[in-house]
């Protein structure tokens, strides 16, 4: 996002003297700037000097994937039913592409009809494919909308409203839709744990002096 862009060049030219190595991607910070959770950060993240869009295709979950699908995908890597859906919150910032809401808006039956025809007037059924949508309306704000819209059948992505529809993952959906407390609390632990997937350690990779590209 081009807003979180700006937020990190903000913190890295206004506080040059705090982020430094081993402490130099503050993400975590501007999720509180937004309005959401903190959470301790372990220094000293180690990060690749290389990066394979195959690879990370074959591991990141698809947009397009139903709950058993999703739910195997985390499960993949050392991560439950309830780190898919707290994770999922994360959208509750950032936008969309009309060719990978396409086939939801036009085509999935359990989507709210009003939204539906919200999405058609941004997303055609031919062209438009880089017109963007936000994932939630108060995409600005690290809040709780993402879930009070899949209750409502708004879920912008298929894999989004596949965690509210009918099955073992509707529950946590249902808590976090009327408890923000609970969901920060929870996206919190979730990104720690998922932060300690496969670790670089020892001479692999580097500490960033910037998160978006190698030293």
């Amino acid at each position: 996002m081009r807003d979180l862009s700006s937020h990190v060049s903000f913190w890295f030219s206004a506080f040059p003297s705090i982020f430094q190595p081993p402490l130099r991607c503050p993400f975590f910070l501007l999720l509180s700037y937004l309005g959401g959770s903190t959470w301790d950060v372990q220094l000293g993240r180690r990060d690749s000097t290389t990066a394979s869009r195959t690879t990370a295709n074959a591991v990141l979950p698809s947009p397009f994937m139903d709950l058993p699908a999703l739910i195997d995908n985390f499960n993949n890597q050392g991560l439950d039913e309830s780190d898919l859906v707290a994770l999922a919150g994360g959208h509750t910032i950032g936008f969309s592409k009309c060719n990978v809401f396409r086939n939801r808006t036009y085509n999935d039956t359990n989507i709210d009809p009003a939204f539906a025809n919200e999405l058609k007037c941004i997303c055609p059924s031919n062209g438009g494919d880089t017109n963007l949508s936000t994932v939630d309306p108060t995409t600005a704000r690290f809040d709780i909308a993402y879930f009070t819209n899949l209750v409502k059948q708004r879920g912008l992505l298929h894999s989004d409203q596949a965690l509210f529809n009918g099955d073992s993952t509707d529950a946590l959906v249902q808590k976090y839709s009327t408890n923000a407390q609970a969901f920060w609390q929870d996206f919190a632990r979730s990104m720690i744990k998922m932060g300690n997937i496969k670790p670089l350690t020892g001479d692999q990779g580097q500490i960033r002096l910037n998160c978006r590209k190698v030293n």
